[in-house]
């Protein structure tokens, strides 16, 4: 189908989606505290003074939490080159507007990406005439991409990811997207095996670049770090205990991993994927017969034997990490995809998940192989794998050992796509 009929295809079909879409979008805003973020911005109402805008910045756009963090790593490793370079992040979720905000980093704004509708895309331009705007791991839109064609903005993809789904989703209506991939100047790819991947479905060949990720860099940022008021909550525990943390979790799983880990005696601490659930989680909890503590309003527990911690909190995570003497990768059991295991092996801390890692292969059955993190199949085997780490100190500073090796691959990731980006003078590590 020529492309002019594909885009009046998706022009007649994105109104609809909105509507259908917009009674769960707006309940999930709700809950995620997004209506007082400056929620109209998706739809290119602005209340600040257009003389207050950083005109000509370079934007990058992240969809949410895990993406924004990339984003506002990226920034970081600009500024120590230029310090006063100018940036817009904007985010597609609530969440993601929070942890871009309370990053506070200097010469960033933080907007909401706009609807692809022709008028927030025009709108968005005008106001902020782009330098660049650089994608976070997805997501073309097609007015975006044709209002910045239009303008010669260039766009770009970084950390480039195209799960086992998507890429059969999009080969099937490769005549469709095409031509909206042929689009993007230029695609940081995270292996060499995805230059095809990216070629099959419109990107240029010449266009793709390998960097790595930058999500999985172990030099391009601090290392997660202990925090005395963690470690003060975690002693009214039990002095000593070995943590076992459940890290972005998905629905089910909370109470799931909690059954495993109290038959191995060590603490069971949680962090939700999205805090808002709390109340959810804390009854799945305490059904599965928990005191729950939980981190909004913290407590010692009346019976630490039967406690678990609830960490309801937003950006907090990768401290946490450090904390923990275990860290179980969530979205891996009872949902699919699973979440980001970088920050625990950064944290030097052994990584276990479920058969669910689709969004972060080819990196997990890396770390399976090299004897770096342990794939549980179920309830007994992550009890078994529990047990053996917490009793056995050499195993887990092995396992981390042979999972930073396999992050090796990516050192220098952030430096080689901020080359790609034209940041100046960028020294690669």
């Amino acid at each position: 189908m020529p492309f002019p009929l594909v885009l009046g295809l998706y022009r007649l079909l994105l109104p609809v989606f909105l509507i259908l879409s917009l009674p769960g979008w707006l309940l999930r805003m709700g809950r995620r505290g997004g209506f007082g973020s400056g929620l109209r911005e998706r739809f290119s109402i602005y209340t600040r003074a257009l003389e207050d805008e950083p005109c000509g910045a370079v934007h990058l756009h992240s969809v949410s939490v895990g993406e924004t963090m990339i984003a506002m790593k990226l920034i970081r490793a600009w500024q120590l080159h230029e310090p006063d370079k100018r940036f817009v992040v904007a985010v597609g979720t609530a969440t993601g507007h929070a942890v871009a905000v309370n990053a506070d980093l200097p010469g960033v704004r933080v907007t909401y990406a706009p609807v692809d509708f022709r008028w927030c895309v025009r709108r968005y331009l005008n106001r902020f005439e782009p330098a660049q705007i650089v994608l976070v791991e997805g997501e073309a839109w097609p007015h975006l991409l044709i209002g910045c064609k239009k303008r010669h903005i260039p766009v770009r993809l970084v950390n480039a990811r195209l799960s086992p789904r998507s890429e059969r989703r999009y080969r099937k209506l490769a005549s469709w997207v095409k031509p909206v991939f042929g689009m993007l100047d230029a695609v940081a790819a995270q292996e060499p095996g995805d230059i095809e991947r990216w070629a099959a479905i419109g990107v240029a060949p010449e266009r793709i670049k390998v960097t790595g990720s930058s999500k999985f860099d172990p030099g391009a940022a601090a290392k997660p770090a202990q925090r005395p008021e963690f470690a003060r909550m975690l002693a009214g525990f039990g002095a000593g205990r070995p943590v076992v943390l459940a890290a972005s979790t998905h629905a089910g799983e909370e109470a799931w991993i909690g059954k495993a880990v109290r038959e191995c005696g060590a603490l069971f601490a949680v962090v939700p994927r999205h805090a808002e659930r709390r109340e959810e989680v804390r009854a799945d909890l305490e059904k599965a017969g928990f005191e729950v503590v939980q981190r909004s309003d913290f407590h010692p527990p009346d019976n630490p034997a039967v406690a678990c911690f609830l960490i309801d909190s937003t950006g907090e995570l990768r401290d946490w990490t450090a904390h923990a003497d275990l860290v179980v990768i969530g979205k891996s059991i009872l949902g699919t995809g699973g979440q980001n295991p970088a920050e625990a092996i950064l944290a030097e801390k052994p990584v276990l998940f479920g058969k669910h890692m689709e969004n972060f292969e080819p990196l997990a059955a890396a770390l399976v192989e090299q004897g770096g993190a342990i794939r549980f199949s179920g309830m007994e085997s992550l009890q078994e794998s529990v047990r053996q780490l917490v009793a056995t100190p050499e195993a887990r500073s092995e396992c981390c050992a042979r999972a930073s090796a396999v992050l090796q691959g990516h050192d220098g990731a952030t430096g080689r796509i901020l080359d790609l980006l034209g940041a100046a003078d960028v020294r690669r590590r």
